[in-house]
């Protein structure tokens, strides 16, 4: 894989437009353009914390119905397990790597439940079939450099479930063993495994609402301070110092005033968002995770106006891809270090098609074997125009747009290759003016672009589509760009058979260009 670097001023540009075809017109003045976007390469906002990447459970067994606090849900676990194959499928297991390697996921929220390690108190089980999918994935995570996100989604075991509660929502009868099962997990993973990609470690998935997962006597909600206090005492007497995150809220609703008890407790501050953009709400967040010191953390998205639910395809459609696309753009705007969507792997009919790849026979009820395993045409290359061109660990640049249905964001990654994000939320077709301060060295820019027609295609290749030169006397263009597209430009040069940027490294090639390639 190559990705052309040139210093601290390369340039990757991608820019997400509604819009008819078009071309590029290099050094082409910018009044005529009615949208303009300028970006400053010496003005920082924030550096984020992590990447762009999606969720991936371990779960897989199909348990028996249970209702949630009283009320009946058919699928209680949400669509939090079943979408990866068998483990003896080892050809569709590679395939799906390679998927993932292909779209270069860099942050990665893997699920768990402590059911799958610990069915009876002090009672561990390594190696299930559903912990070895779980070592499978933070494998892969490994090899590819992808921070991960570790979430224990809820414990699920009736030995520490309190009474008159389902055992999938409870929280923990006996703090103590609850505290003391995670850390033994964490530790054989860390000291017994070897892995490194661990990042964060979340206690338990969305401790709030009438579904919360963290519900005490009489299905009521308690606070999940006990639990954090009790996982990170654990955690510091084995020596682990990950850092813990939560409070993995359903929604942007927060922060609380006065913030929260458990903050000396966390590491990372982390919420949902299944609603449009809401740059306010993740505003308020990252300010107020930043005002502690530390990071805020987008760690399940999506926009469930678009539908969900069963066998919804609204999840799978391109006006949720275009949702998703604002929601990071507005969210790098606000300051999130970090952004994670639901899901890389879905059956599709257990809470409505959220899937990027397509694993599952939704009619047959079957997993697909290796060679039907495909990409989920519009949720997998729309949200590859964010994770195969952005490294890790960027830094979000200043910029200004001016001009209708416009949005943008600049980032630079640690190696110095920038990456500029535009979206038009507008209907019609429409130019814009991309302005570069401060670029110091000539850099070629590489063009691709997504349509929904195009990537609907049987065959479709996200290949380079065309170039353009920037100068340092000259760094500007101007472009047209088809309606309800996603254009990236981009220093990167990535062949369709490339895997996407996770991180950088740097070597030169025969031509003496400097070039970067993502780890593989």
């Amino acid at each position: 894989m190559r990705r052309i670097s040139i210093s601290p001023q390369i340039i990757t540009l991608i820019v997400l437009f509604i819009m008819p075809q078009g071309g590029l017109a290099a050094k082409e003045p910018a009044a005529r353009s009615r949208n303009e976007i300028k970006i400053s390469l010496s003005e920082t906002n924030h550096t984020m914390a992590g990447g762009i990447g999606a969720s991936w459970h371990a779960m897989s067994r199909d348990l028996p119905y249970e209702s949630l606090a009283g009320r009946k849900r058919i699928n209680a676990r949400g669509s939090a397990w079943g979408g990866n194959p068998p483990l003896d499928q080892e050809g569709s297991w590679q395939h799906i790597e390679q998927l993932a390697s292909w779209l270069g996921m860099d942050f990665v929220r893997v699920e768990l439940e402590q059911r799958m390690y610990e069915p009876k108190r002090n009672t561990f089980d390594w190696d299930n079939e559903e912990m070895k999918a779980l070592y499978r994935i933070l494998d892969w995570c490994e090899r590819n450099k992808a921070d991960v996100f570790l979430t224990q989604m809820w414990s699920f075991v009736d030995w520490n479930a309190h009474p008159g509660v389902p055992s999938l929502q409870s929280s923990p009868r006996n703090m103590d063993d609850f505290a003391k099962g995670l850390a033994t997990l964490v530790e054989y993973l860390i000291k017994q495994k070897k892995y490194t990609c661990i990042q964060w470690i979340c206690i338990v998935n969305e401790p709030s609402g009438n579904w919360a997962w963290w519900l005490g006597p009489g299905n009521r909600l308690i606070s999940i301070t006990p639990g954090l206090k009790a996982v990170r005492a654990e955690l510091d007497k084995r020596g682990i110092s990950i850092p813990l995150s939560a409070p993995d809220y359903n929604n942007l609703g927060g922060p609380q005033q006065g913030g929260y008890d458990f903050d000396s407790y966390i590491g990372a501050y982390d919420c949902h968002s299944y609603k449009g953009a809401d740059a306010s709400g993740m505003k308020r967040w990252a300010d107020f995770a930043h005002s502690k010191g530390k990071p805020f953390l987008l760690t399940e998205m999506g926009d469930m106006s678009c539908g969900w639910g069963g066998e919804n395809p609204g999840p799978a459609g391109y006006k949720h891809a275009l949702s998703i696309a604002n929601k990071v753009l507005s969210g790098l705007a606000s300051g999130v270090d970090a952004f994670n969507r639901w899901s890389f792997t879905n059956r599709g009919d257990l809470d409505g098609q959220w899937q990027m790849i397509r694993t599952w026979d939704r009619n047959e009820k079957r997993y697909l074997d290796e060679d039907s395993i495909k990409p989920e045409p519009i949720p997998y290359y729309s949200y590859a125009m964010f994770t195969r061109f952005l490294a890790k660990h960027s830094t979000v640049l200043r910029s200004e747009v001016a001009g209708r249905d416009v949005a943008a964001a600049a980032l630079r990654s640690p190696k110095g290759n920038l990456t500029f994000i535009v979206l038009n939320n507008g209907n019609a077709a429409q130019s814009v003016a991309v302005h570069v301060d401060g670029l110091k060295q000539a850099a070629t820019l590489h063009c691709y672009q997504i349509t929904e027609a195009a990537v609907s295609q049987r065959d479709f290749k996200l290949n380079r589509k065309n170039e353009v030169a920037l100068s340092v006397e000259n760094a500007q263009f101007t472009d047209n760009l088809p309606g309800s597209s996603i254009t990236a430009y981009t220093t990167y040069h990535l062949a369709h058979a490339d895997a996407g940027i996770s991180m950088d490294f740097q070597r030169r090639n025969d031509n003496s260009q400097l070039e970067t390639g993502g780890a593989k």
